[in-house]
């Protein structure tokens, strides 16, 4: 038997490995690095290109369980990314290169699957398949798409962070901090003081963008990646509530109370890289730089990359897809990752796991998975499928798409306990599911 798997992205690359797991030969088609994206710096497969973290890895937190469910299915990518981990306090984030290489080596040495260094330009026709071609789908198997369909795409906009070299940070500014000091103390902080927060925001406000091309100018921004130029025009004091906020994060040596701060995540391995919290930008790099350089301890940074924006494509999936991630119009075809508009890493790897074991199912002759709506992978699935929606958005995972918990009004009101009774009835849900639908 055998399918064929579009984009080697986290979603492909997931799927993949499931399929060969239950003895399916694969082709993994991958244009890279023939034809390269905006986005991707590498050839390599599985590569990171926003952040480095895929969030929270506690199972109280929406992100958390997603994880924690992964790994009760059998995931690959997941378990990788906990081997190629760096310090993030309670959020799990890896060293990209470390991470995407392994996955390669995986991808590479596995006998079931061939990699294919071509674009797909169309959907196949008289096989099996997977398409997981990323929000950065290329425009000739967009256009195929589309017309198989019926359906326009919907397109929004993506915006990565800069990366600073460590070694140019000042650290008698800077500080390290988890806040309220929950895990360890790996984030770096730059504290700023009011005078120096309204110096940031009246650079940030006033810096020059990159101009959108026509055809991109009517597309949306998703509300959890928006630029920080885009947060800063909602108000003067929305960073300071957003990304910059400063509660829980005190220097120890003043014990002081800052106005705002920015954190820096470790990026890599060596610790060496760190990016800028929540700094999604569609700057010029000239004006970037001088935003970077206006935060306290970053006034000499070295900016090793920095941030972008790319435009997303995601199908209109209420309109196309079941819960298991199979084509309402063609039984034999499955839809995986960001081009469902489920949005995120790990909710990427999570479809790629789910669409892989379900066409696996589906050439065994076995009957598709439909997870609980309780899970969170199964209200995932059953958001981005519901028929009901009639303006369809990309959505990550969170406790609003979960099906209520039956329990007291004293116990909704506690969220702490409200979200530990949802993830312990998620994962004992998914418990008894596997051991009812055995694969």
């Amino acid at each position: 038997m055998k399918a064929i798997v579009i984009g080697a992205g986290l979603a492909g690359s997931e799927a993949a490995l499931q399929l060969s797991k239950q003895g399916i030969f694969v082709d993994l088609y991958e244009m890279r690095p023939k034809k390269m994206t905006g986005a991707h710096k590498t050839e390599n497969p599985a590569e990171f290109v926003c952040s480095n973290s895929l969030g929270s890895f506690d199972p109280t937190n929406a992100s958390g369980l997603l994880k924690k469910e992964m790994q009760i299915l059998g995931g690959f990518l997941i378990e990788e990314a906990i081997k190629t981990s760096v310090p993030a306090g309670n959020a799990l984030a890896i060293d990209r290169e470390a991470f995407s290489l392994r996955i390669k080596k995986l991808l590479e040495e596995n006998e079931k699957i061939t990699i294919i260094r071509e674009e797909a330009t169309e959907i196949p026709v008289d096989i099996p398949v997977i398409i997981a071609s990323g929000p950065l789908t290329s425009e000739l198997l967009s256009h195929n798409i589309q017309e198989f369909a019926g359906e326009e795409h919907l397109h929004f906009f993506d915006a990565i962070a800069p990366i600073i070299e460590k070694e140019s940070i000042n650290f008698d500014i800077a500080f390290y901090a988890s806040r309220y000091d929950k895990g360890e103390a790996s984030y770096i902080n730059c504290p700023l003081n009011k005078e120096e927060y309204e110096n940031f925001y009246n650079i940030l406000v006033n810096a020059p963008k990159i101009e959108l091309k026509e055809f991109e100018k009517n597309a949306k921004f998703f509300e959890s990646c928006l630029p920080i130029e885009v947060l800063a025009s909602r108000g003067k004091d929305t960073l300071r509530y957003g990304p910059m906020k400063p509660v829980g994060l005190i220097d120890k040596r003043t014990g002081e109370k800052n106005y705002a701060v920015v954190q820096l995540r470790q990026d890599n391995l060596s610790a060496t890289m760190y990016n800028l919290v929540g700094f999604q930008t569609n700057l010029k790099w000239g004006a970037q730089k001088e935003l970077v350089h206006s935060i306290p301890g970053l006034e000499n940074a070295n900016i090793l990359r920095y941030g972008v924006m790319h435009r997303n494509t995601f199908i209109n999936s209420p309109k196309l897809l079941t819960p298991a991630l199979q084509c309402r119009k063609r039984e034999n075809l499955f839809f995986a990752g960001q081009i469902t508009g489920t949005e995120g890493y790990t909710e990427s790897i999570a479809t790629g796991m789910l669409a892989g074991i379900n066409l696996a199912r589906y050439l065994t002759e076995k009957p598709l998975l439909v997870l609980p709506s309780t899970t969170m992978l199964g209200a995932l699935t059953r958001y981005i499928s519901a028929e009901e929606h009639n303006n369809f958005q990309p959505v990550n995972s969170n406790w609003g798409i979960v099906d209520e918990l039956e329990a007291d009004r004293k116990v909704k009101k506690n969220k702490k306990l409200k979200t530990e009774m949802l993830s312990n009835r998620a994962l004992n849900d998914l418990k008894i599911f596997i051991n009812r639908n055995i694969f």
